[in-house]
């Protein structure tokens, strides 16, 4: 049987500087990210401790930390950066993350760009 645990963090709302244009490079923006990891929960809740599970608050500090000291242009970089941190950073096999900028568009709620990575995409 092929486990399909997952950890998940949804709608992280962070400020964070990235755009095109010279404005969007001065300011900082409100950033949405949300990710999946995968993750063995039939071994971390056998023993019940935080050593045994991927915390994802140390990820999410660690993300927080990312978005705030680092500037791009492109969601897309944004996104990959994001991931190969993870998944180097973490031990991470898998990731699916989801980067948006709400309101970056008008007339649409949100925009952004939605991937899946391995570890074998960052060898």
């Amino acid at each position: 049987m092929i486990k399909k645990d997952r950890i998940y963090v949804e709608d992280l709302r962070v400020k964070g500087t990235i755009g095109i244009f010279d404005w969007e490079k001065k300011i900082k923006q409100e950033i949405s990210l949300s990710y999946e990891i995968d993750h063995d929960n039939l071994s971390a809740s056998k023993e019940d401790k935080i050593e045994a599970t991927t915390n994802y608050k140390t990820i999410t500090k660690k993300i927080i930390s990312f978005i705030e000291e680092n500037k791009f242009e492109l969601v897309e970089t944004f996104a990959e950066k994001i991931a190969e941190m993870v998944i180097k950073d973490f031990d991470v096999n898998w990731i699916k993350l989801r980067v948006s900028k709400p309101g970056a568009l008008r007339f649409s709620k949100d925009v952004g760009v939605i991937i899946e990575r391995t570890s074998k995409d960052y060898e």
